[in-house]
């Protein structure tokens, strides 16, 4: 590898340490039959895998951005949805689906609800317990809930909940409940300054019939990467109607043109841009 000035080298592995570097010149590396070798491909320049670095840290904080409205447009309707049915469904799986009535999935989680209730210092919970001895009503509660327990707590929602929260993001139950499970993944990966831009996501989205959702099934994509889960999130900002949709087509803008390592290992094609309405913003 061509570290380009010594000095200049020694200052980047200061800032960022050489393993966590090493997962950035990883694809520097020659492929074989039986995976990387240890020698880079001709070329093969520190300052590009710094580029690669610096990318990938936009993109975390643009896709961690893009998610938050998401976030709290489930929140919103979720918490709607079951207070339709109790104020306090969350509190009694007798009202919720036949999830929660089972196994112990529900007694897990609603320990984990109370453990974070015991502990929040936020003063709506505050005023719920002088005035009401901290019986949150599920569209209260459903603030305290991260992406997880939130997607714990759809999951443990009667099926018409769930049929009316998903209709909101134009799929059905099933579908939603495995894209929650999938941005999950990826929020944490955001969250913990993982790798993004070359992952390999391993939680299978379920996607709607082709026919549904034209501007969807234009997407060329490979939907275990990173670029086919960021298409679900242009999706369901553009159905839920919130945050940014610009954020992350910008950011994709910037990909380091480096001949090496092509945008093509994000999982998008060259023309991503014009393949979909999704990103053409």
């Amino acid at each position: 590898m061509d570290v380009g000035d010594r000095h200049d080298a020694v200052a980047i592995l200061r800032r960022v340490s050489y393993y966590r570097l090493s997962g950035y010149w990883y694809p520097f590396r020659k492929q074989a039959a039986t995976g990387r070798h240890d020698d880079f491909y001709p070329g093969t320049r520190l300052r590009d895998v710094v580029s690669l670095y610096d990318f990938d840290a936009r993109l975390r904080a643009a896709t961690f951005t893009a998610l938050a409205p998401i976030e709290l447009a489930i929140r919103a309707l979720l918490g709607h949805e079951l207070g339709k049915v109790d104020p306090c469904a969350h509190l009694d799986p007798g009202k919720l689906g036949i999830t929660a009535q089972s196994g112990a999935g529900y007694r897990c989680w609603l320990d984990r609800y109370k453990s974070g209730l015991h502990q929040s210092r936020e003063d709506f919970v505050k005023h719920h317990h002088e005035r009401y001895g901290g019986r949150l009503p599920v569209w209260a509660a459903v603030e305290l809930l991260d992406w997880g327990a939130l997607t714990y707590l759809y999951g443990f929602a009667p099926r018409g909940v769930q049929d009316e929260v998903s209709a909101a993001c134009g799929l059905s139950a099933p579908q939603l409940t495995s894209w929650l499970k999938a941005l999950n993944v990826v929020r944490n990966t955001c969250a913990h300054h993982g790798r993004l831009f070359n992952r390999v996501h391993t939680i299978t989205s379920k996607r709607p019939k082709p026919g549904e959702h034209p501007d969807l099934d234009a997407a060329t994509t490979k939907w275990n990467r990173t670029f086919g889960q960021l298409t679900l999130i242009q999706f369901l900002l553009d159905r839920l109607q919130v945050g940014r949709k610009i954020l992350l087509p910008t950011v994709l803008k910037g990909f380091p043109s480096v001949d090496i390592v092509p945008i093509t290992h994000l999982g998008a094609t060259s023309d991503w841009q014009s393949t979909s309405k999704l990103w053409c913003v």
